[in-house]
């Protein structure tokens, strides 16, 4: 196989567009590990002044991500996100408008790798958001264990996620007044590994619990579907029943995330490397479908909410699937 290396004279923008995807797929990969590292060389080395206050207050905070998190506008301005941005580039597209006087979940679809489309316009302040919803106030809700890594909590939260714990949710969707957006990646963990360009394979008819959510906070249910998510990597193939898929399967309940055996371009060479390839990522934000609150919803009532949102998503992808490349024969995998 011939290796195409990146040309020389490649433009200042796009050589800082590459640096900043660069550090926030390390920060994925290895900043939890390196954040523990540290934690464990100044217990062995009995730097006591430093770790015994930092533990002290982490034992006092350990709530915080599930009471709505700690973000940063500072942080959420570094330059570096707006050069994140425009690596892809990821864009923003409303469909509807919402009445900031409610609150709302945003069922995030696919998932993807790395889940790129919803970090970048729900955790920085480069996106659109603000433009296309006054008013509101976005929370990504991630997967809890990323809060139980020491210090790399601290950075994460300053993005704004917060944990996707049922009492975090909740606590997002109590606010009087409205203008809370609880944003939930619904396929989870398990979706990622079908996370293959080209597939449109949703992890979503067991998935019930948002809805519940939903019903009992009244918020009403927006689907999103993130054209060019799963374009941006490539995995090794794990089709199902494979030992490959059978392994991440079982490390996936044992840890609770995923493992994707991912790939995609270099930094230096386009042929092999972790950085995503850049594929434009267009984030659809649909229709949303009012919810009555029932503080004690039936089975029968969330069956009929769980189908009427999915029927929502199936209709929001075939409305925009052209404009983004989707031939039309292809349709959403529900399973």
């Amino acid at each position: 196989m011939k290796v195409e290396f990146a040309p020389l004279n490649i433009p200042l923008a796009r050589r800082l567009q590459t640096a900043a995807v660069l550090q926030w797929v390390l920060s994925f990969l290895l900043l939890a590990q390196v954040c523990i590292g540290i934690i464990v060389i100044l217990i062995i080395h009995n730097y006591w002044f430093l770790y015994v206050p930092y533990m002290t207050w982490l034992y006092f905070d350990w709530r915080t991500p599930e009471q709505g998190g700690r973000r940063s506008n500072w942080v959420r301005s570094w330059t570096v996100w707006r050069y994140f941005k425009d690596y892809f580039p990821i864009h923003l597209i409303k469909t509807w408008d919402l009445d900031p006087s409610h609150n709302y979940i945003f069922g995030f679809h696919p998932h993807g790798v790395l889940v790129a489309g919803a970090f970048g316009n729900f955790c920085t302040n480069y996106s659109d958001f603000e433009q296309l919803f006054p008013g509101f106030t976005a929370y990504l809700h991630v997967l809890p264990f990323w809060f139980r890594c020491p210090l790399f909590r601290e950075y994460l939260m300053s993005s704004g996620p917060v944990s996707v714990s049922k009492k975090s949710v909740s606590h997002v969707l109590s606010k009087e007044g409205g203008g809370n957006i609880s944003v939930i990646v619904l396929g989870g963990a398990e979706e990622s590994l079908d996370a293959h360009p080209g597939k449109f394979t949703l992890f979503i008819r067991q998935r019930k619990g948002f809805v519940k959510i939903a019903l009992t906070h009244g918020a009403s249910l927006v689907p999103v579907f993130s054209f060019g998510e799963n374009e941006l990597f490539k995995q090794v193939n794990n089709p199902e029943g494979s030992w490959l898929r059978t392994v991440q399967e079982r490390l996936q309940k044992i840890m609770g995330f995923a493992l994707p055996l991912f790939h995609a371009r270099g930094i230096f060479q386009y042929n092999f490397g972790l950085m995503p390839y850049r594929k434009p990522i267009h984030t659809v934000v649909g229709r949303p479908i009012p919810v009555h609150q029932t503080l004690h919803p039936t089975t029968e009532q969330i069956e009929e909410l769980h189908h009427a949102y999915m029927e929502e998503l199936k209709k929001l992808f075939e409305a925009h699937k052209r404009k983004y490349g989707i031939p039309e024969h292809e349709t959403l995998i529900f399973k």
